[in-house]
């Protein structure tokens, strides 16, 4: 890798470190091929990303982001995942961690909020931003549908009311 492909690479991790909502540091301890298409088919399936760094480089990146105190974690073959959901990467992440044991959970940052591991798996169990929107519509649209219920119901009695005066007239 000459300097300026080193450049470039700096640059994208800087990047990705200021555009996104959380960064998993994970380490990999001789995973297959297959084990890492499966990881990033999976991250790209949830709108993450994983990507392996040169330590060094991921240093330099880290430098004027939030993420700075990421720099301690990165020793060793470790990988990065990162997503702008907050929840998207560490969901991937716990899960694959729960199918191999050469995949292991470092920790990982929200801004400048360090997490360990088990604050990875914790953020891992809560809901996603999709599904918040989506409670979040439920709860909006919930008392509108009553609402709608509750006006429609004199009119339906009404008009059952007719309809059996009909029937009865036309018997």
């Amino acid at each position: 890798m000459d300097r300026a492909e080193k450049a470039a690479a700096v640059a994208e991790l800087k990047q990705t470190f200021s555009e996104v909502g959380v960064v998993v540091v994970t380490r990999n301890h001789g995973m297959t091929v297959a084990q890492s298409t499966r990881l990033r088919n999976a991250m790209r399936d949830a709108g993450a990303t994983f990507k392996v760094s040169k330590n060094k480089l991921a240093k330099i990146a880290l430098d004027g982001t939030d993420y700075l105190t990421l720099g301690d974690m990165l020793t060793g073959p470790v990988g990065l995942a990162s997503s702008i959901d907050p929840v998207a990467a560490a969901k991937v992440v716990v899960d694959f961690a729960k199918t191999t044991d050469k995949f292991e959970i470092v920790g990982g940052a929200m801004g400048a909020t360090p997490l360990d591991a088990s604050g990875v798996q914790a953020l891992a169990t809560m809901p996603s931003l999709d599904e918040l929107r989506a409670k979040i519509v439920g709860l909006i649209v919930a008392p509108a549908t009553k609402i709608a219920t509750i006006t429609q119901a004199p009119a339906a009695q009404i008009a059952r009311v007719l309809a059996a005066y009909a029937e009865k007239e036309n018997a």
